[in-house]
């Protein structure tokens, strides 16, 4: 049976269509949702792609927290759905708290868009297991909200259960607190991460890399071997 994973579009989402599509490289057939229906239409992952969805009103990610789609996500996700949030998606996360600490502007106050460089923290989660540990990969990188925070005892936790997933390499480029780039739940079924793994799954584009594929690779595995 093929694997269904859906990519869901809140109004000002961008990436949705590459997040599409490097689900189809992988592998699997990718489903779109809408944000305004609850039904997640029988998936059996979802990626909330990266953009400005709702205009980054109030807070980037705070409005689309309240999305309908949400109500679903949520409540499959927290039963253990498999969750990847990208960039947006990562804010909208924090926002639903189904990941913990908050995205704030990077601190030099500018947007910034570079290929990335990454240190695979944790490679036992449901959409890394094709990684090593330790293990350094290249993506793009864009965002104006992408510094991560979070009170010191909520980063000690993190460190200490080994939830930290992805670090930045060779400087810091937001100023996210001991240069996390991403994370994960306990469960490892939902990840966050700043970065863009949809925009390099092939050669022509992105970083000229396919770096990223592994993050659809991995979840595709780990459904069919469940």
């Amino acid at each position: 049976m093929t694997t269904r994973i859906g990519v869901v579009t809140f109004p000002g989402t961008l990436d949705d269509q590459d997040a599409l599509r490097a689900v189809r490289i992988a592998g699997a057939e990718p489903v779109s949702l809408w944000h305004r229906d609850k039904d997640l239409h029988q998936v059996d992952a979802v990626v909330l792609a990266g953009g400005f969805s709702y205009g980054d009103y109030l807070r980037a990610g705070a409005i689309s927290r309240f999305s309908p789609v949400m109500e679903t996500l949520i409540e499959q996700a927290k039963a253990g759905l498999p969750v990847l949030g990208i960039c947006n998606g990562f804010q909208i996360l924090t926002e639903a708290h189904l990941l913990p600490g908050a995205m704030l502007r990077n601190n030099h106050l500018h947007f910034i868009c570079r290929d990335q460089k990454l240190r695979v923290e944790n490679a036992e989660t449901a959409w890394t297991a094709d990684y090593s540990a330790g293990q350094e990969i290249s993506v793009p990188l864009k965002n104006m909200d992408g510094r991560y925070t979070a009170d010191e005892r909520t980063l000690d936790e993190l460190e200490a259960e080994g939830r930290v997933a992805f670090r930045y390499l060779d400087g810091n480029p937001n100023g996210s607190l001991r240069d996390i780039a991403g994370i994960t739940n306990a469960a490892g079924n939902i990840v966050g991460l700043m970065p863009h793994p949809e925009h390099a799954v092939e050669p022509l584009i992105g970083t000229g890399r396919t770096d990223g594929l592994g993050f659809f690779t991995s979840i595709i595995k780990k459904l069919v071997n469940a």
